[in-house]
């Protein structure tokens, strides 16, 4: 069972219906029972790094996000998603993530003709022997939407990264934790076929 974690995230249909489409049977919810028994967790996310760590702790999602972690079971982080995984955002300074993850979540910096947010298609580019991307050529393109990036401690971590004025961290691995800052669930056969991989995990 793939659990989808609810906390009212925008997203959280479309990644329902992108799995439903795969064949599986999601549930969304934020009971801890449920999402502990789970096979898979997603956390989706869509919005503001501190309305959501607001949302995460006052439905006490924060603390099961880590007890999961701690038990090995296999979670993918989906754009804000992503982000929350880690420490700190300079889009809510003060405000701590969950902090799974070491790494910190950095505003895009202006470029002249790029434009924020990083919104559309780019490529990407992919570290051989990925889990998360297996059968997915390398320079494979995918769906954005945000305006804040990832800057991981770690570089071991990193799964993908592309260009879009700096060197952006986009996927990351490490044991049990996945994560991408781009939208699997919007991105075509290559989106279908990432969230795949992390089901077939």
């Amino acid at each position: 069972m793939i659990g989808i974690i609810d906390y009212d995230a925008g997203n959280l249909k479309s990644v329902e219906k992108a799995l439903i489409s795969l064949g599986e049977e999601p549930i969304a919810t934020r009971n801890r029972e449920e999402i502990l028994f789970a096979d898979k967790i997603i956390l989706p996310g869509v919005g503001a790094f501190g309305d959501a760590m607001e949302k995460l702790n006052h439905y006490g999602l924060t603390k099961v996000i880590r007890e999961a972690a701690d038990r090995k079971i296999p979670l993918l982080g989906i754009c804000l998603g992503l982000q929350l995984l880690f420490e700190t955002s300079e889009e809510a300074c003060g405000v701590k993530g969950i902090g799974i993850l070491p790494g910190r979540i950095l505003k895009i910096p202006s470029c002249p003709g790029l434009k924020i947010p990083h919104m559309g298609w780019n490529s990407i580019s992919i570290k051989a022997g990925s889990r998360l991307f297996q059968g997915i050529q390398d320079q494979a393109y995918v769906y954005f939407v945000h305006s804040y990036y990832l800057q991981a401690e770690d570089e071991n971590i990193v799964a993908a990264y592309t260009e879009y004025g700096t060197k952006l961290h986009v996927a990351v691995e490490k044991d049990n934790i996945f994560a991408c800052q781009f939208h699997p669930e919007k991105s075509s056969h290559v989106g279908l076929k990432i969230l795949k991989n992390f089901v077939e995990l």
